[in-house]
C-alpha cells in the first residue's frame, strides 16, 4: 500500500497494527473496509461483533484519534 489506494483481500491490512486477525476480520466481514469507515461508528455496535473486544476498540479509538476521528458512544 504505498499510495494508500490499494485494497488488499487481507483485511488485517487495513486496520492498525495490534488490532489482531479476528476483531480485523470482524470489521471487515461487517463492511468496514478501513480505520477511516470506522469512524462514527457505533462503539456498542462494533463491541457486539464477534471476535472484537476491549482491546481491539481501544486501539481502532486511540488510532482515530490521531486522525482527529472517533466513534459515536
Amino acid at each position: 500500500m504505498a499510495d494508500g489506494t490499494e485494497q488488499s483481500s487481507e483485511p488485517i491490512d487495513h486496520f492498525p497494527k495490534g488490532t489482531g486477525r479476528p476483531a480485523a476480520g470482524a470489521f471487515f466481514a461487517a463492511g468496514y473496509r478501513s480505520l477511516n469507515e470506522l469512524a462514527g461508528a457505533s462503539e456498542s455496535e462494533l463491541a457486539a461483533l464477534h471476535g472484537v473486544g476491549p482491546k481491539a476498540l481501544r486501539i481502532a479509538k486511540e488510532a482515530l484519534a490521531e486522525r482527529g476521528l472517533g466513534l459515536r458512544p
